[in-house]
């Protein structure tokens, strides 16, 4: 019972988090264009747009900042990837729109930081 208690406590949490980020985005000028968008080969916390960047955003939330940096791994960045790729070929884009992989980071009591093309594309994607 104590574990059903929780994942709930941890999805509100990462819940909140994306929340978070997206709002951080809107401040600095980007539209959000999906939130938790999911497709049956992976998942990506957030899509928005800023001019003709359409960004790819995985939100990291730990007890640091430094640990959410090192807390993106390859297996999820190949997620995130086929997942971008899952939703450009259903979206109606302009060709001159550039695409990025990015990470908002997020820990307590400090500023969000927003890491433009934290990651490329994985080979394997």
């Amino acid at each position: 019972m104590a574990e059903m208690g929780s994942r709930q406590k941890r999805y509100r949490r990462g819940r909140r988090a994306e929340w978070l980020a997206g709002l951080y985005l809107q401040l600095k000028g980007y539209r959000i264009l999906a939130r938790r968008y999911s497709s049956p080969v992976g998942e990506i916390d957030l899509i928005a747009r800023r001019g003709h960047e359409v960004a790819f955003i995985e939100v990291k939330l730990r007890p640091t900042l430094e640990q959410a940096a090192y807390s993106l791994s390859h297996h999820q960045k190949r997620r995130i990837c086929r997942a971008a790729g899952d939703w450009q070929m259903r979206q109606a884009l302009s060709p001159a729109d550039h695409y990025s992989f990015d990470v908002v980071l997020l820990a307590p009591w400090c500023w969000p930081r927003h890491m433009r093309q934290a990651f490329e594309a994985p080979l394997d994607c």
